[in-house]
Order: structure tokens, then C-alpha cells, then sequence
């Protein structure tokens, strides 16, 4: 299910991170480990964004939620989520 979501991870620290409205709106799922925390609007169903277990004190964004002319991505990295476990030492650290 994951790979037919296209969600367009951009993943920053959670200091970074600034939720300006709609908070009381969602609803958090946890699986597995309990580490990542996954958010889901309880209106409309969409994730938007969530605390992802690889990057804990960050927020993965999903970028396709974002409003077109508001960021600017300046790379992207290709990553195989439906083999995680095997993976996820390929990600990079979060910027400081």
C-alpha cells in the first residue's frame, strides 16, 4: 500500500516544523515499534506529515501537501520504502 500513497518525503527537524492550524483535527496511528507517529487528518484522511522511526526527532513532510511555490526542493533521493528494514542505514542524518 505504501508504494501507491506517492508520498514525497521531505523530512526536517522537528525544530524547523511549525503546525500553524488544524491540530485538533488529527488523529495518530502507531504500528511495530511505536516510534513512528503517523498523523491523518480526520476529516479528509490525509497524511500530511508524521514523526518517521528512521528520523525520530524529525518530521517527514509529505511534500505533494504543500502548496506549489512555497519550498524549493534542491535534491532528491531515491529511496526503497517497501524494503525499510534494509534501507533505512541509506538515509542521511537530518541537517543541524
Amino acid at each position: 500500500m505504501c508504494r501507491r500513497l506517492a508520498y514525497l518525503h521531505w523530512i526536517v527537524p522537528r525544530s524547523r516544523f511549525f503546525l500553524l492550524q488544524g491540530e485538533s483535527e488529527l488523529s495518530t496511528y502507531t504500528f511495530h515499534t511505536g516510534v513512528a507517529r503517523h498523523l491523518f487528518c480526520r476529516v479528509c484522511g490525509v497524511k500530511s506529515f508524521y514523526i518517521p522511526r528512521s528520523h525520530p526527532d524529525g518530521v517527514s513532510v509529505n511534500v505533494r501537501c504543500l502548496d506549489p511555490g512555497t519550498f524549493r526542493i534542491t535534491s532528491v533521493r531515491f529511496f526503497d520504502g517497501e524494503n525499510w528494514e534494509e534501507h533505512a542505514g541509506d538515509l542521511p542524518p537530518l541537517p543541524r
